[in-house]
């Protein structure tokens, strides 16, 4: 990192705050080489951790800027590691709590844009959100004066955002841990002054992870390096795979060349999308039993869980009985 970066960065933090004008500095200082590194990532959570005035301009260039990096600053670009996912953790965890929303914000803006992020990221800022709403503390608190055992709209659009963002636990989806987690933030407020929005977020979310939509999970991070490593490598690509197929015995069939090429690639990974579709609104066995469950731990339905009902019977055609 250049003298200049780090000494602009420093300047700006003297008296806690930073204009527009030093920030536009900032931006044209931390991509002037075409691409961002380490220390100066760095300095940014150093600069962010010593203002007292956090304006607009200030989180929209700390989320963007990080979350470019933390992204697409390796390969495969798209993919954040544990290592990436431990080094954010480092800057940002203070014993389990985030201290800015600009932290969470980049933490959300990372499990969107990114195709996988480590199960543990997720569940991290899912906690920070659990934690305001049954502690009533915490960054989505600051100011407000609100006590537990209630949920905002502005959580409700944060968890929203988190449960199905591109990177997280199922892409598009709801996993079971984070239907279990909307279950517990349902039971904590039950009796508080809830947003409107709320209703809706439990109901389409549980629902969601009960019914199946979501799709296919994205390649792991391992499994990634190993596809782009192949397709980067001599004689592999395009050009390859014709070769290969120029090979191949024609009594083969085609599913047999995909073996000959990447390296896993073949019958298990393929899927018959007619039959995800048939399955898409329907509760399985497993998901039927884990409701049953739920709606069993206390003597009656709750309003929440008998709007779930009423979703699930629409959505299906028939009725769940608890």
């Amino acid at each position: 990192m250049s003298m200049h970066y780090r000494d602009l960065a420093e300047r700006a933090m003297l008296d806690g705050t930073i204009s527009a004008e030093e920030i536009l500095g900032l931006r044209h200082e931390a991509w002037s080489d075409g691409a961002m590194d380490l220390e100066k990532a760095e300095a940014l959570f150093v600069a962010n951790d010593r203002l007292t005035e956090v304006t607009p301009e200030w989180t929209d260039f700390f989320v963007e800027t990080l979350t470019e990096f933390i992204v697409n600053g390796g390969d495969p670009q798209g993919y954040v590691d544990d290592a990436k996912a431990d080094w954010l953790a480092t800057h940002i965890d203070r014993d389990g709590r985030l201290e800015s929303m600009a932290e969470l914000e980049l933490v959300i803006r990372i499990m969107e844009k990114a195709v996988s992020v480590p199960a543990e990221m997720k569940t991290y800022a899912l906690d920070q959100v659990k934690q305001a709403v049954l502690g009533g503390t915490g960054v989505t608190r600051k100011g407000s004066g609100l006590l537990p055992g209630c949920i905002t709209a502005a959580e409700c659009d944060l968890l929203r955002r988190m449960i199905f963002a591109s990177g997280g636990d199922r892409p598009a989806g709801v996993s079971k841990d984070e239907a279990e987690m909307l279950f517990r933030i349902k039971d904590a407020s039950l009796e508080g002054e809830n947003a409107p929005e709320w209703e809706l977020l439990f109901v389409q979310g549980v629902a969601n992870f009960l019914l199946g939509f979501g799709g296919n999970e994205p390649l792991s991070h391992s499994r990634a390096v190993e596809l782009e490593t192949f397709m980067n490598s001599e004689g592999a690509g395009i050009g390859g795979f014709l070769a290969n197929m120029a090979r191949a015995d024609a009594g083969t069939g085609f599913g047999s060349l995909l073996s000959l090429g990447a390296p896993g690639l073949g019958s298990e990974d393929e899927g018959d999308l007619d039959d995800d579709g048939e399955d898409a609104l329907t509760i399985t066995d497993g998901g039927s039993s884990w409701l049953h469950t739920k709606l069993e731990a206390d003597d009656q339905l709750d309003p929440l869980e008998k709007a779930l009902l009423v979703f699930i019977a629409d959505e299906t055609g028939e009725d769940f009985k608890p």
